[in-house]
């Protein structure tokens, strides 16, 4: 059987292969400590199973249009317009199976076969993955811990050929937890309009910032909205990950070619998640914020861990529920006899030996790290951490 080209040259997500294998793991009866998934610990809000459960009863499961109901649709404009005071309407928003459709769907909607995309490292496992599927190439600006995971102007230009067409990154970053402040953005808009590349903004963990406001970088001016592909989603804010709800806001154009791209791939997203989401959004907030705080002591909690392992080096981080600690000084030691070479051994070992699963940072383009996502109980994380103090100290 032949196989293409394209899908030979994807990579399984490294997160999601960590997670099942520590899944497993604990299926067998191993006390495993799980820090590879980037999903909230907390249960979908009442309310919002509640109106799941009503849209089922009111027989809300058939085909809706496309690009989402347009009540939900407008509610999604009515978010972004009152959070960052822009004008969006419903014409603006695509819903979709996830925002990682979502994305895969602003990706085939601007990159042609050998355009480039430029994304920075440490960078969330998919972005190369899904330009690579629409035959893009992925070019890597690599940004370092001492300059806090920023990337600089000077960088970016030097990555820019007459085959780029765009800029794409998180804010808040996953995996390191960075915010990108207004003077960044500022950087990457002016560099995005004097070469008119569009732009592709996940910012899906908008709503979990600890004490940094954050920015949309479409609200920056006139311009960067109109290059500027937003992409948020339903699963971080609202604990909705397995609901699959995404959507992207982009000018009505762009969002017409997605919606007419969305229409021959998957169709309408879920009937039933869809007025779910609805309800979400005009709902009591209370859940939300109360995730919020706790993902936010949560933080506080690692970092002071962290303080108490010599060996590694952190940044603590401003959003989302992730750290990506440094543990390069453990490279070239070894752990009962067993080498670490790199990111990826440190965590085959650490999960193997001490019941600790996360992510190396390899996946993510920066070898030097591991991604640990503290979505868990404060408990797990005193254990895991308490694991991986251990295992510093008992390397050779």
């Amino acid at each position: 059987m032949r196989y293409s080209e394209r899908v030979r040259q994807i990579a399984p997500s490294m997160t999601l292969t960590i997670d099942s294998l520590a899944k497993t793991m604990k299926k067998e009866g191993k006390d495993v400590v799980n820090f590879g998934a980037g999903e909230p610990d907390f249960d979908t809000p009442r309310y919002v199973k509640d109106a799941a459960i009503e849209a089922v009863n009111a027989g809300k499961t058939k085909y809706t249009p496309a690009p989402g109901i347009p009540e939900l649709r407008d509610a999604i404009a009515g978010r972004y317009n009152k959070k960052y005071g822009f004008s969006f309407t419903g014409a603006n928003v695509v819903v979709s199976t996830g925002a990682k459709q979502a994305l895969f769907n602003a990706i085939q909607a601007t990159v042609n076969p050998g355009d480039e995309v430029i994304i920075f490292s440490p960078y969330w496992v998919t972005y190369p993955e899904i330009i690579k599927m629409a035959g893009g190439v992925p070019v890597i600006v690599e940004t370092e811990e001492e300059d806090m995971f920023v990337p600089k102007r000077d960088q970016i230009e030097a990555k820019v050929t007459d085959r780029t067409v765009g800029i794409m990154f998180s804010n808040p970053s996953n995996p390191c937890g960075k915010i990108y402040d207004r003077s960044i953005l500022s950087m990457i808009a002016d560099v995005a309009g004097e070469h008119d590349l569009v732009i592709i903004s996940d910012e899906i963990y908008d709503e979990l910032c600890y004490d940094r406001e954050i920015v949309s970088i479409a609200a920056l001016s006139e311009d960067a909205r109109s290059r500027t592909v937003i992409v948020n989603g339903m699963s971080k804010s609202y604990a909705m990950t397995g609901w699959r709800m995404g959507y992207t806001i982009a000018d009505e154009q762009l969002t017409k070619y997605m919606s007419a791209y969305q229409s021959h791939s998957s169709s309408n997203p879920n009937s039933i998640a869809q007025y779910a989401s609805l309800e979400a959004l005009k709902g009591p907030q209370e859940d939300l914020r109360n995730m919020a705080k706790v993902f936010s002591a949560r933080a506080d909690l690692v970092a002071k861990l962290y303080g108490e392992i010599p060996g590694l080096s952190f940044m603590k981080p401003e959003g989302a529920f992730y750290t990506f600690p440094n543990i390069s000084s453990a490279f070239g030691k070894s752990y009962k006899g067993q080498k670490i070479t790199d990111s990826a051994s440190f965590c085959e070992i650490l999960l193997k030996e001490k019941m600790v699963a996360v992510v190396p940072g390899k996946a993510f383009g920066y070898d030097k790290c591991f991604r640990l996502s503290f979505a868990t109980s404060e408990e797990n994380i005193v254990k895991g951490l308490t694991r991986i103090r251990e295992f510093f100290s008992e390397l050779e």
